[in-house]
């Protein structure tokens, strides 16, 4: 068992909500990364349908509140479960603040039409690339936990002027990625507007986010191995009023995309 494992990992309460701790590990500027806590739903979510052929297709967050380290509940509700789609709710509670809500999707596979019109970008192969684990000697918890190779932009804030940022990425304990991990991937770079503008006192002093969104495209190929990268994308196009979208992609190396997201952000 990794250390996501463990962190990341729910047990069911006798009231049939789950019990979690919120460890500070995953730490980032302000508190708990958003796609950590998108992994506790993942895993509470799971557990609530119950039916490993229903695979999570589609969970949205809204951070409500900022949590803090220790215990933590999620209580899910089952609100319709169909022939082939079963759409649930989540609420991440933490001593009687509401930390996030969740919704979510879970289906079987369905044999329909299929194609891919995206092409995961021409980039340098992983094992061509310095590693980047960790991030220097400020960089928060969560830093600790990945290893990173970039390849597109910098990981450095303010380097360039297009809000792109891409880089291969793995846990650094060797854990073929679940739905849990493909969702704490879309949360796991530096934000792409950090590009444009350095993190300080004159510059952005974060960027919380609101709400985010994750569509699992694909399973995992069977060849999928514990030391595999993944092609993490992240692009912010507009930023308008104190708000900002970060889409991001994640890839197979064999160009396979396995998540999409979308999460809105406060510039602050």
């Amino acid at each position: 068992m990794t250390r996501f494992d463990r962190d990341t990992s729910v047990r069911r309460a006798a009231d049939g909500a789950f019990d979690v701790c919120i460890e500070r590990a995953w730490w980032v500027v302000m508190g708990p990364n958003g796609g950590y806590l998108a992994a506790l739903a993942v895993h509470a979510l799971e557990a609530a349908v119950g039916d490993a052929g229903r695979a999570p297709r589609s969970l949205t967050l809204h951070f409500v509140e900022t949590a803090v380290e220790g215990p933590a509940r999620v209580h899910v509700r089952l609100e319709r479960s169909g022939r082939s789609l079963s759409a649930l709710s989540a609420r991440l509670e933490q001593d009687g603040r509401l930390i996030a809500l969740a919704l979510a999707t879970f289906g079987h596979a369905r044999e329909r039409l299929e194609f891919q019109d995206l092409h995961m970008p021409d980039v340098p192969p992983p094992e061509s690339l310095a590693s980047r684990r960790p991030l220097g000697g400020n960089a928060a918890p969560i830093r600790e936990h990945f290893e990173t190779r970039p390849v597109l932009g910098s990981l450095e804030p303010g380097s360039t002027s297009r809000a792109l940022v891409g880089a291969w990425l793995r846990l650094a304990e060797p854990r073929v990625p679940d739905a849990a991990a493909l969702a704490m991937f879309c949360d796991s770079l530096p934000p792409a507007i950090a590009q444009r503008e350095a993190f300080g006192p004159n510059g952005i002093r974060g960027v919380p986010t609101i709400d985010l969104t994750v569509h699992f495209r694909a399973p995992l190929p069977e060849s999928a191995r514990p030391d595999d990268f993944y092609l993490c994308i992240f692009r912010t196009q507009t930023a308008r009023d104190g708000f900002l979208e970060e889409d991001g992609e994640i890839w197979t190396r064999g160009g396979l995309l396995l998540a999409q997201s979308r999460q809105l952000a406060l510039l602050v």
